[in-house]
């Protein structure tokens, strides 16, 4: 994304070089993107939108509004939801749904999220939280943060599905990089209840 002009620029891979220039919001900061949808997304940091492009066409085909400050840019590729962390103040996440190209949900973290790292695998968000010096883990079943690690000024975040551990880059703290293994979710409980409609060829059986 370029700040001074408000476009993306799109690289052909396989030449290394530029074929097309995408007129965005002010100031693009985060891209996410989409593979199974073949859509992308720009966090506007001074317009308070996504764009959200076409990667067949490479045209802009909806402007979402997400709220003060957008920067980094999440995305689910298998529950095709798209998360959104707002910087400077805007202490949030918003989720938006990828079908409907709707903000679903507005979750609450700590103070200025810049980046956020998605687990496709376990459905988990995790944000990080310069000046909280917080990672926020949200569940994107329930859209909620279930849980709050400590981590130094975190900034950029990658994510590893298959080790399920979390890569965090310290900024300005020694240099370091943290890393965050995460526990997998519970097992569900099942309980079994007595049958009912009993008779000599047949019932039905009751649990959860």
């Amino acid at each position: 994304a370029n700040q001074k002009s408000n476009t993306v620029s799109v690289i052909d891979g396989a030449t290394n070089t530029v074929i097309s220039t995408i007129s965005v919001g002010s100031d693009p900061y985060g891209v996410g993107v989409n593979a199974s949808t073949n859509r992308i997304y720009v966090a506007n940091s001074s317009s308070s939108t996504v764009s959200v492009i076409d990667g067949a066409t490479n045209t802009v085909t909806s402007t979402i509004s997400v709220g003060s400050n957008p920067y980094g840019v999440g995305v689910n590729a298998s529950t095709n939801r798209i998360y959104v962390a707002r910087f400077y103040g805007g202490n949030a996440v918003s989720v938006i749904d990828g079908a409907t190209n709707t903000v679903i949900s507005t979750i609450s973290v700590g103070n200025d999220p810049l980046n956020i790292g998605v687990n496709s695998s376990t459905n988990r968000i995790y944000v990080g939280n310069t000046n909280s010096s917080t990672v926020s883990v949200i569940d994107g079943a329930a859209n909620t943060v279930i849980s709050t690690v400590t981590v130094n000024a975190p900034q950029g975040i990658g994510v590893n599905s298959s080790t399920n551990r979390i890569y965090v880059s310290n900024y300005s703290y020694s240099n370091t990089v943290s890393v965050i293994e995460d526990s997998p979710s519970s097992p569900p409980t099942v309980t079994t209840s007595s049958a009912t409609n009993v008779t000599s060829s047949s019932a039905t059986l009751n649990g959860t």
